[in-house]
């Protein structure tokens, strides 16, 4: 359970670190990625605990990166 944690708190720094370069806003990334605004900033904050592939995989490509970009 740690070793997912870890992973949910990697994911949220790289979805931060990533949107920034960007220079998206969190409602930017919302409306490219077709999300709620809530899921976004739940999944910024670490406070989605399990985001779904389906979900990255949007997230993905608003950013225009690959979705081991937002895991690794």
């Amino acid at each position: 359970m740690a070793n997912n944690t870890m992973s949910n708190s990697k994911i949220s720094s790289n979805f931060k670190k990533l949107r920034a370069q960007k220079g998206y806003s969190l409602e930017k990334v919302a409306r490219l990625a077709d999300l709620s605004l809530n899921t976004i900033v739940r999944l910024e904050s670490g406070t989605n605990k399990n985001p779904t592939i389906g979900t990255l995989t949007k997230i993905a490509k608003a950013l225009e990166v690959s979705v081991d970009d937002l895991i690794k």
